[in-house]
C-alpha cells in the first residue's frame, strides 16, 4: 500500500509531515532529513528527540525579561555587572542574541515577543508592553534611566515604539532609538553585528 506522495511507508509519511512543518523546510527536504535520520545510530536520534522534548518542556521565559532561560530568572538579568539602568526593549528572544554578539551594549532587555499589528491581530494586550511599564514604574529614579527602542524600523515597529513611548512618557525615563545604520524595515537578527553594534552605541533621542 502506498501512502501520501507514494511513500512506501505510513509511518515515513507522518515523520516527514512533522518535520516539513518546520518554518522553510519543504517535503523534499523533509524526505531527505528523515531517512538520514533512519540511518543513524537509534541511540543518537534518541538523543536528538530528547533534546527537543526537554527543549519545548522544561525551557523557561525570564520573569523579569521574558528571555527563554533554564532558570526563573535568566543569566542577562542575574547578572550584578549589567547595567540595570538600561532597558532594551526588543521584538524576540532573536533579537537579543543578535545584540549580544556584537559585543556593544552591557544593559538588560525587554522582550515584547512580537509588534502591534492589527493585520495579524495583534495588539499591544498580546505583547508584553503592560509588564515593561511595570518594570519602568518600579525603576526607583527613572530620570537616571534609559530606555532602549530596538525595534524595526519598518511600519509595524515605529508604530509599536511610538506606543510604548506614550505609555512610559510621563515617567521621566529617557527614551532612545537605534541610529539608522539599519535599513527602513531591516530586522535586528539579519544585521550585521557592525552595523548594529554601530546603531546601538550611536542610538539616538527617539522622536515620535
Amino acid at each position: 500500500m502506498a501512502y501520501k506522495d507514494n511513500y512506501p511507508s505510513k509511518l515515513l509519511s507522518e515523520a516527514v509531515d512533522a518535520i516539513s512543518s518546520l518554518p522553510g523546510v519543504g517535503r523534499r527536504s523533509a524526505l531527505r532529513l528523515a531517512l538520514h535520520l533512519l540511518k543513524q545510530p537509534s541511540e543518537h536520534v534518541h538523543h536528538f528527540t530528547e533534546a527537543i522534548d526537554q527543549l519545548r518542556d522544561q525551557v523557561k521565559y525570564c520573569s523579569c525579561c521574558r528571555m527563554i532561560s533554564d532558570e526563573d530568572v535568566c543569566s542577562i538579568c542575574s547578572d550584578r555587572s549589567r547595567d540595570s539602568r538600561t532597558i532594551c526593549v526588543v521584538e524576540s528572544v532573536r533579537d537579543v542574541m543578535s545584540i549580544e554578539a556584537t559585543g556593544q551594549y552591557h544593559g538588560l532587555y525587554h522582550v515584547l515577543g512580537g509588534i502591534i499589528s492589527p493585520i495579524a491581530g495583534i495588539g499591544p494586550s498580546d505583547l508584553t508592553i503592560k509588564e515593561l511599564c511595570e518594570r519602568v514604574k518600579a525603576l526607583e529614579n527613572p530620570s537616571s534611566a534609559e530606555l532602549i527602542l530596538a525595534l524595526s524600523g519598518d511600519v509595524e515597529g515605529e508604530t509599536t515604539s511610538f506606543y510604548i513611548y506614550r505609555q512610559v512618557e510621563g515617567s521621566g525615563i529617557k527614551v532612545s532609538s537605534l541610529a539608522r545604520g539599519l535599513g527602513f524595515g531591516d530586522d535586528l537578527e539579519y544585521a550585521d553585528s557592525l552595523t548594529l553594534g554601530r546603531s546601538i552605541v550611536n542610538r539616538q533621542q527617539f522622536k515620535p
